[in-house]
């Protein structure tokens, strides 16, 4: 074989393997600040109506029609941010701010 030939399948080879490495992390990135946006989005409404009533807890399907989320992104959100908590007593599926046993922040 020629030799440049295999320099050129090898550079060709390293090229490639550079553009994957680069796609995935573009996409890791985007993936990420995605999740930071919907869970800051999330926390905000949360946190301007914790006030308004005496409920704390709110369910996924009134945090998803509020923030426009589907209510499958909802759980995701809320249940990787630390700050938002789900609940442990008799409702099923209710979010809050105010948690027990684990300490806020994000």
């Amino acid at each position: 074989m020629d030799q440049g030939l295999i320099n050129d399948i090898i550079s060709t080879s390293f090229g490639g393997a550079a553009a994957g490495l680069a796609l995935y992390g573009a996409q890791t990135l985007f993936s990420w600040v995605g999740v930071k946006r919907d869970a800051c989005r999330v926390y905000r409404w949360m946190k301007a109506g914790a006030h308004s009533d005496k409920d704390t807890y709110r369910s996924t399907r009134a945090i998803a029609s509020y923030t426009n989320l589907t209510e499958d992104r909802v759980r995701f959100v809320c249940s990787y941010d630390d700050r938002i908590h789900l609940s442990v007593g008799d409702k099923p599926d209710m979010w809050s701010l105010e948690g027990r046993g684990r300490k806020s922040g994000f």
